[in-house]
């Protein structure tokens, strides 16, 4: 049930919120908490974020986080105010959490000036913004996502088209059933079937129209990567890595739950893997190609993530360098997929640092999207589809790949934080 945040001050309140009851106090650390945890950051970013409200209020915070629950306990001489609050479900909204950040920024500046309840108004606020983008917007920004991907997967034209209309069309369902509150699983599943299917339909008619090869039926996988949870994949990482075991752990398992639903459903639908035929162009043009897509698919993931174009063009521009690079490092050099991974994370999470010095973003709205293009969504399918056909050894060598990329990309995001953050890299 939602949270009646204004009844906990009372709507005469024009105490300068530092002088305000430890309750009221509590209540606004708790809201910002909150409102971070809805919007998809880790733990201890919300942490990061409660915490700087406690100090300029003048109380102690300590915060126990999950994936949808905190646990908070604030103190002031002596006494002490405990609560628990819960989402009822997660998403992801970068534009809101852009918001989130610079209140809690110069919370400390008007903490001597606004009122509790004038801080909680401003929150209001923030809450009711509308999403940024309609369904068909998001399915145009997911077709344009996965039509990236699909040529950086080794896809042609071909591909890429019918990747670009099943993709579009299985975000588009996804989002309509979001808007009507079904579960994870379920639209998940749906969007999946419907990407899929769409993709093949559209093959069968290219086939007949243009006598297009059955070679090119296997990028009906690429036409599905839009359900990739790379936010808390990679923020599920990053958790894991500040010991929050807890966010971590349940952030990897609703990320892990909602990637195995998809290749269980194509799975079902008797989709088998198939590997792309090789396209045959001269290095420098396929330089070239890998930038201008590389653009496009992080673009794409941006906006998905509720991005505004500004802010989806700059994680567009990092994630450009950095997977160019990673995709380069691999074709010509003898370094390991996963160190290539590490490498390619290390560069956007530094780039990241230094655009957010001059546009002011949060660097995990512009350090996610530009790697979640890197995520081996095709190998987790593989995987999962040879286990499921009890080829053990063979999906036990896609998910091994798989996992080893994984793991490696919340890491160059830490080394990278931890080259450039004090506080990040402090363990107090």
């Amino acid at each position: 049930m939602s949270i009646d945040w204004h009844e906990i001050v009372g709507e005469e309140n024009y105490e300068p919120a530092v002088n305000a009851t430890l309750k009221e106090k509590a209540s606004l650390v708790e809201r910002v908490g909150m409102m971070m945890l809805s919007v998809g950051t880790g733990a201890w970013r919300v942490r990061a974020s409660m915490n700087k409200i406690a100090r300029a209020l003048g109380i102690v915070c300590n915060a126990d986080i999950g994936l949808l629950t905190i646990e908070c306990t604030c103190i002031e001489n002596g006494d002490t105010y405990t609560n628990e609050i819960t989402l009822s479900t997660t998403g992801v909204n970068t534009d809101k959490l852009n918001e989130l950040e610079h209140f809690a920024d110069g919370f400390a500046e008007r903490v001597t000036k606004y009122s509790v309840l004038q801080f909680h108004r401003i929150l209001d606020k923030i809450s009711e913004i509308p999403p940024n983008y309609k369904a068909w917007n998001l399915g145009l920004a997911s077709g344009l996502a996965c039509c990236g991907f699909t040529f950086l997967l080794g896809g042609g034209p071909v591909e890429m088209i019918l990747a670009f209309f099943g993709a579009g069309v299985g975000m588009y369902v996804r989002k309509k059933l979001l808007e009507r509150h079904i579960t994870l699983l379920a639209n998940v599943a749906a969007g999946v079937a419907a990407a899929c299917c769409t993709y093949l339909l559209l093959f069968k008619l290219f086939e007949v129209i243009f006598n297009v090869s059955s070679v090119h039926q296997s990028g009906y996988i690429c036409s599905m990567l839009f359900v990739i949870p790379g936010f808390p994949l990679i923020t599920g990482g990053i958790d894991l890595a500040k010991l929050d075991l807890r966010s971590g752990l349940e952030r990897i398992t609703y990320a892990l739950m909602a990637t195995i639903t998809g290749w269980v459903v194509a799975l079902l639908l008797h989709f088998s893997p198939a590997d792309f035929p090789e396209l045959e162009m001269a290095p420098l043009v396929k330089m070239a190609i890998r930038i201008i897509t590389s653009f496009c698919g992080v673009y794409g993931f941006s906006l998905m993530f509720n991005s505004k174009r500004k802010m989806a063009a700059c994680a567009g521009l990092i994630g450009m360098i950095a997977n160019t690079t990673r995709l380069e490092l691999i074709d010509f050099t003898p370094i390991p997929a996963g160190v290539a991974a590490f490498i390619g994370a290390m560069i956007a999470g530094l780039l990241a640092s230094a655009m957010k010095s001059k546009a002011g973003y949060p660097r995990i709205t512009l350090t996610v999207p530009s790697i979640v293009i890197m995520v081996p969504g095709m190998f987790l399918y593989k995987g999962i589809y040879y286990l499921g056909s009890y080829d053990i050894s063979t999906g036990g060598m896609w998910l091994t790949k798989a996992f080893l990329i994984i793991i490696s990309l919340p890491l160059g995001l830490i080394f990278a934080r931890i080259f450039t953050d004090n506080n990040f890299r402090q363990s107090s």
